[in-house]
């Protein structure tokens, strides 16, 4: 039997209990899927990583303290434009030196690194998932234990009633993972299910309720525990298919699946199913993330009519989740028939979610149904949730009552920018509560702040302003100087600390402080990304009586400063330039003080960007809609800059295309501004020069 790899690490603090010494548990790769595209080194530990599905890849490793972890990439170039590493709670930005950066880790950890913008299927990313070690003690003699063993096995297991079917590290189970028809099963351990299945890749079947068709799979299931294992799935399915199972449990489980053609491949889906537990578990899929149904037999309108079973009880805490275009969670489709409820999803890092649209636009939470659907979806529930990358907060629209009864989103916050186009609340739809939500700069208190659309009958959305500081408001913080050099000292402050509530900052540059008013020095202009940008992303946490609020902002710091422009002589005022091959719009912005900014523009077209004499910005590559929906996703143009107070002039050229309107008022792009005396937020007309807004469809 192949050695499990052990170690125990140097000496890294003291507690009361006497010296603490970390342990690093790492398995030998079997050859089939060992890759050394990247290289990774953990306290001292090198090994290959796994070759997943797709461009990603993965190294799974038990971990119970601090570690130092570098990686290497194959390419001495591979890090020139940047290092993302996530969830951002964790606030790392790691050192670079050539092909390999290196960072600290707290502890089990379940990370992704990759660079600035690889999130789509066709992206290359690397998932490094800790886990706390393994206690179970099961060996290959274990009395009642079905033992696979460390190196690669091909089969289909089969679960029967009774089972304990334990993976030991190390152990590649070629096939899938079934539950059918049993009750009392637990599957444990640390090994792998890679599911690579007949599937078309250019046809939707991952949806057939049969075994073998999925990673996992339950049908009529009762009292099942997966705790530990890694689901890989390289075909065109669902990944974790339940249907009509109950007492259902995830413990530390790991599913992630990739796709060149980036549709169809969700990460878990309820069918008639419920009474289910997931936590501490990462998940990455290339479509939803988590879909709830009452049924699933095709797509003839005899089966998407028929009635399904009710799904209720499922909650979903503690977790890292991530997709390459779809929603975070899915409740419904088009002339469906059936009822959830009681469904949470708490303490949540949702690293990607949503691009673009299928019909509706992608969303964290996504309700849809149309005029031959009657869905009822009753007292859903989203707390202490982290957005990163994600498409807009909520797409609840109904058409038939029921409808939607009851959604509360308490304490969430965009931790790099809001969203790319507006929320919607339409149909049936009523007790809707937004607590203490922070998508752009501010707690959200109307409409407006969210963006939020109203529409078809639905109930006005009630607002409140979550935890509170001593002055009522949400926790603010500023910072000054505004204009920041290398080297120079920021103070950073809590505008009004509040007795009892713990500060803690994490200043994107990897380094932290704690209290409510705290001095920091940025290293250089390089920025969180490593992408020259010079902006960092600062977080601060107010923790109080086991609640925490998380207040983010950018702090761009500069080597150099661009002075403001005298005179407006020349500036063509169209909005946009008629006929091909481009639109385009000459500007000024009123820089209102000395500072660091970001200017982002939202769009859904190729675009080029240009402030001043700087460098200009182009748009990332389209990405296009899918299910028909007119043409490509919404993303952001930015440029980050060292301003003097005035004007300075703005160029924005666009493309033929077709602008998917990223705000409220109609008419096409987006312009937003950061600055130290102004959060993330639309430029009003005050800031431009004879415009009253660049989102405007005609000339002014």
């Amino acid at each position: 039997m192949t050695r499990w790899i052990a170690r125990v690490g140097l000496l890294l603090g003291c507690c009361s209990s006497g010296w603490a010494a970390t342990h690093v548990g790492i398995a030998p790769i079997p050859a089939e899927v060992r890759t050394d595209y990247f290289v990774v080194t953990i306290d001292g530990r090198t090994t290959s990583v796994v070759h997943a599905a797709s461009s990603y890849y993965l190294l799974n490793f038990d971990v119970n303290g601090p570690a130092t972890v570098s990686v290497r990439a194959v390419d001495a170039h591979y890090w020139d434009r940047g290092v993302e590493i996530q969830p951002m709670r964790y606030g790392i930005r790691p050192v670079r030196r050539g092909a390999t950066i290196t960072f600290r880790i707290p502890g089990p950890v379940k990370l992704s690194v990759s660079r600035p913008g690889d999130h789509f299927a066709d992206a290359e990313m690397l998932f490094l998932l800790g886990s706390p070690p393994d206690r179970s003690g099961a060996t290959a003699t274990t009395a009642g234990v079905r033992y696979y063993g460390p190196g690669v096995h091909h089969e289909d297991i089969e679960a029967k009633s009774g089972d304990r079917i334990y993976l030991a590290p190390g152990a590649v189970v070629f096939g899938s993972l079934n539950f059918w028809q049993v009750h009392d099963v637990r599957v444990f351990g640390r090994g792998m299910v890679i599911y690579d299945g007949p599937q078309d890749p250019l046809d939707d079947s991952g949806w057939l309720h049969v075994p073998a068709w999925h990673c996992m799979a339950m049908d009529h299931a009762q009292r099942v525990e997966v705790d530990g294992i890694t689901c890989v799935t390289r075909s065109r399915t669902w990944q974790v298919q339940m249907t009509d199972s109950h007492g259902i449990g995830f413990y530390n489980v790991n599913v992630i699946g990739g796709e060149a053609h980036d549709a169809n491949q969700d990460g878990m889906d309820w069918i008639g199913s419920g009474d289910t537990t997931v936590r501490n578990c990462f998940i990455r899929a290339s479509d939803d993330d988590f879909a709830i149904q009452g049924n699933w037999d095709g797509y003839t309108d005899e089966a998407m009519l028929a009635p399904g079973a009710d799904v209720a009880n499922i909650t979903i805490e503690d977790s890292v989740v991530s997709t390459s275009i779809s929603n975070t969670l899915r409740v419904g489709w088009p002339k469906k028939t059936f009822r959830s409820a009681h469904v949470t999803l708490r303490n949540l890092d949702v690293i990607h979610s949503g691009f673009g649209g299928c019909v509706v636009p992608f969303g964290f939470v996504e309700m849809w149904s149309d005029s031959e659907g009657r869905e009822s979806h009753k007292d859903y529930r989203f707390e202490d949730i982290r957005l990163e990358d994600f498409y807009s907060l909520a797409q609840l629209r109904m058409v038939n009552p029921p409808g939607v009864q009851g959604v509360v989103f308490r304490n969430i916050a965009a931790m790099d920018g809001g969203g790319m186009v507006p929320s919607v609340v339409s149909g049936p739809v009523s007790g809707v509560v937004l607590d203490g939500v922070r998508l752009a700069g501010k707690v959200a208190a109307r409409d407006a702040d969210v963006p939020l659309e109203v529409s078809g009958g639905a109930a006005p959305v009630e607002y409140g302003p979550g935890l509170k500081d001593v002055a009522g408001n949400g926790v603010v913080w500023t910072y000054a100087p505004g204009l920041v050099r290398p080297g120079e000292k920021v103070t950073f402050r809590v505008t009004a600390p509040a007795e009892g509530w713990h500060y803690e900052w994490l200043f994107g540059d990897g380094g932290r402080a704690d209290g409510p008013l705290v001095e920091h020095a940025f290293p250089d202009a390089e920025g969180t990304l490593l992408d020259g940008s010079g902006r960092f992303r600062v977080l601060l946490r107010a923790t109080h009586a086991g609640d925490e609020v998380w207040v983010a902002r950018g702090v761009v710091v500069a080597n150099r400063v661009v002075a403001a422009l005298p005179g407006v002589a020349g500036v063509d005022h169209r909005w946009p330039v008629p006929g091909p091959p481009f639109a385009e719009w000459n500007g000024w912005l009123a820089i209102p003080v000395d500072g660091g900014y970001t200017i982002t523009l939202l769009t859904s077209r190729k675009a080029t960007m240009t402030l001043d004499d700087l460098p200009s910005v182009r748009s990332p590559e389209l990405r296009i809609q899918v299910c028909g929906s007119l043409g490509d996703a919404v993303q952001p143009v930015r440029i980050s800059a060292g301003l003097r107070a005035g004007l300075h002039r703005i160029r924005i050229q666009m493309e033929p295309g077709i602008e998917n309107e990223p705000t409220p008022a109609a008419g096409g792009p987006a312009l937003y501004w950061e600055g130290p005396q102004t959060p993330l937020a639309p430029v009003p007309g005050s800031a431009e020069f004879h415009l009253t807004s660049v989102s405007a469809a005609g000339p002014h």
